[in-house]
């Protein structure tokens, strides 16, 4: 998915850079993909507030029950964690530059 919404970014960033004339249907096409990277961001999202959510409770029954099975399972999850927050954060950011290429490809279109 990383490669996929960075190669589709910078393809966009060269169509934008081109004196290609720009079509109805590249914008239709844009807000597709947009749609298919925000439902992407939005599972991601879930996914990592549940992971974080879990990590935490494992910490704190952890401590409390002194147990250390659950705390072995809180660096597990943190482990798990780390990478979720970087595909989010990865995903987050590149949707929101496909807001500002859409506004861009709005005007190109006029």
């Amino acid at each position: 998915m990383k490669k996929r919404i960075i190669n589709y970014v910078q393809e966009t960033d060269k169509l934008l850079e081109s004196n290609q004339k720009l079509t109805k249907e590249d914008l239709e096409n844009h807000l597709r993909q947009i749609g298919f990277f925000q439902h992407e961001r939005l599972i991601h999202l879930i996914v990592t507030v549940f992971t974080g959510i879990i990590a935490v409770l494992c910490l704190l029954f952890g401590l409390l029950t002194q147990n250390l099975s659950l705390l072995l399972l809180f660096i597990l999850l943190l482990c798990l964690f780390v990478p979720y927050i970087l595909h989010y954060y990865l995903l987050e950011n590149n949707v929101q530059k496909m807001y500002e290429q859409y506004d861009k490809l709005i005007m190109k279109l006029k």
